[in-house]
């Protein structure tokens, strides 16, 4: 994809940062969704029960991923909408195929299946999940991908696999068109999922050097099984402060407390216009497309005003 269609995508939170109420983060929400509807291309939602942040009280108000797509998509008609990403764990895949129909049916065809092998151990746990290790997850998520395929595809499935078994599962009607399937995740074992069974693919805040290797093990991954590597969209999701200085960008970082939570496990970016254009030219030389974009300033909106209005054109100038 040119630099000229690079995709950008609204992140929108699913907890307060700063001790809202549950009815006021809503209202800080929708003032975001209704004044920058027109300007990304979608919206999306992470997939936990409680703050996905250690910074937050677990008390603390979350949205649920599905029912906040299925009523925010019909209130934002000029977004598509997607999860970023889904825990296949807390879900039946053919429910997830289910569901992920009905919504393409009822969106006019805005959905898209952002979906990964699950991390947060204490979140499973209290919901009565069981927290298999890393490789299970990993089986699991590919055969759900497996199921979900097959009954967007051909409607009726009959599926008996390690982890998953389903009976002559029907899918009526099935999504057209069939939604977009972006696997989230970076490890070897993800990625060779994605290589076999992925449209899109993303991975949060990973410094360029870091996204350069795994996009490096992702071609590996596609030139063994004969994928083409270029079908795969790759995405980045991301934290940005920005303002009109340098000197202003890093005091909302400074102030943010996920700077401070994905320290040591990846990278924000952080300057004025011009400086965060040059930092995301950089992903899209490395092959990035899509971004999925989190404003730490919110609930103000200065930084997304700025963004759209100075860094978006930017970037899409850059090649």
């Amino acid at each position: 994809m040119p630099a000229s269609q690079v995709g950008f995508g609204l992140r929108i939170p699913s907890f307060p940062a700063d001790r809202s109420s549950a009815d006021e983060f809503i209202r800080q929400v929708r003032r975001l969704l209704d004044e920058f509807e027109g300007y990304f291309d979608s919206a999306w939602i992470c997939d936990h029960f409680v703050p996905w942040a250690r910074f937050a009280p677990r008390e603390t108000p979350t949205i649920e991923c599905m029912m906040s797509i299925a009523y925010l998509s019909a209130l934002y008609r000029k977004l598509k909408w997607g999860a970023l990403v889904l825990c296949n764990s807390y879900r039946n895949p053919a429910l997830v195929a289910k569901m992920g129909a009905t919504l393409q049916l009822l969106s006019g065809g805005r959905f898209i299946l952002g979906i990964g092998a699950g991390w947060k151990e204490d979140e499973y746990l209290a919901y009565g999940y069981e927290f298999p290790d890393l490789a299970t997850r990993v089986e699991q998520l590919k055969e759900a991908l497996r199921i979900i395929r097959a009954m967007w595809q051909e409607g009726r499935v009959t599926f008996r696999g390690k982890h998953y078994r389903v009976e002559d599962a029907v899918c009526s009607p099935v999504p057209r068109p069939v939604p977009p399937i972006m696997v989230g995740g970076g490890s070897r074992r993800v990625l060779k999922v994605v290589a076999e069974l992925a449209d899109w693919w993303n991975v949060p805040n990973a410094p360029p050097d870091v996204y350069e290797r795994k996009l490096k093990l992702l071609r590996r991954e596609c030139s063994a099984i004969g994928r083409d590597y270029d079908e795969i969209v790759k995405t980045l999701a991301c934290m940005v402060a920005i303002a009109e200085t340098e000197a202003e960008a890093r005091e909302i970082a400074r102030r943010s407390p996920f700077v401070e939570e994905i320290r040591g496990r990846g990278t924000c970016i952080i300057g004025d216009p011009s400086q965060v254009a040059g930092q995301l030219g950089r992903y899209v030389e490395l092959g990035a497309t899509y971004f999925m974009v989190r404003f730490l300033d919110f609930p103000s909106t200065k930084g997304t005003r700025l963004f759209v209005e100075e860094v978006i054109p930017r970037v899409r100038e850059l090649a």
